[in-house]
């Protein structure tokens, strides 16, 4: 008898914004008249500041139904065949999602939560400095990189929360020209060989929001880099 497969990982699938579509337009994305993005497979709902501010919860395909709070994060379930959209096409050149940050009070207590929905933790370092120590844990949602962070050993008492996102486009000297002016400097990414630059706050979206440069495929993938 065949032994079946494996239920498959939970991924990304949508991510609600609370920014008005004027926001992101702005920005150089592509925004449909129902105020959706579609950002490689994942779906940006942009709800309008009477929604909240930030990241205010996610979508995730999975085979099985999904708690609907993950660790104080909104969650709903999405079948596994649910249509990722295609990539889209973006004046800012963007092709898809590379990370998705969530910030959490406490990392043990989040990475718990994040493995009980079937998510796998593939690799954790620190990041901070001896005053303000940060760890991070990177996780695989379909193909976009979770890195959660926390300071290591604290256990809060509060939710994790998601906080930032970073996109994927070919060329970053192109976009403030793509962007209404709303990026800062080109400045080289953690990631080897890759670059990055980070959306003002001045240009009114609620999302920590930056750019990089795509994974260099002529050399192997860092776990810690999509």
């Amino acid at each position: 008898m065949r032994r079946p497969a494996p239920p498959a990982l939970p991924a990304l699938h949508a991510l609600d914004v609370g920014d008005p579509p004027e926001v992101w337009r702005r920005l150089g994305f592509a925004v449909a008249g129902d105020g959706t993005c579609q950002v490689g497979d994942v779906t940006l709902r942009l709800l309008g500041r009477d929604a909240g501010e930030g990241l205010l919860g996610w979508e995730l395909r999975s085979d099985t139904p999904l708690p609907a709070d993950v660790d104080g994060i909104p969650t709903r379930t999405a079948p596994t065949g649910a249509a990722g959209g295609g990539a889209g096409e973006h004046p800012n050149g963007v092709t898809r999602l590379d990370h998705v940050v969530l910030a959490t009070p406490d990392l043990d207590r989040t990475l718990g939560a994040l493995r009980a929905i079937g998510l796998e933790v593939r690799r954790e370092r620190d990041a901070g400095t001896p005053e303000r120590p940060l760890r991070q844990a990177f996780l695989w949602a379909g193909d976009v990189l979770l890195e959660v962070a926390g300071a290591p050993g604290e256990h809060g008492p509060g939710p994790s929360r998601l906080w930032g996102l970073v996109a994927v486009t070919p060329s970053l000297e192109d976009l403030p020209a793509r962007t209404d002016r709303a990026v800062g400097s080109i400045r080289d990414a953690v990631q080897v060989g890759r670059r990055i630059t980070s959306v003002r706050r001045e240009a009114g979206s609620t999302v920590p929001l930056a750019f990089m440069t795509p994974h260099d495929r002529s050399t192997p993938r860092e776990t810690g880099s999509a």
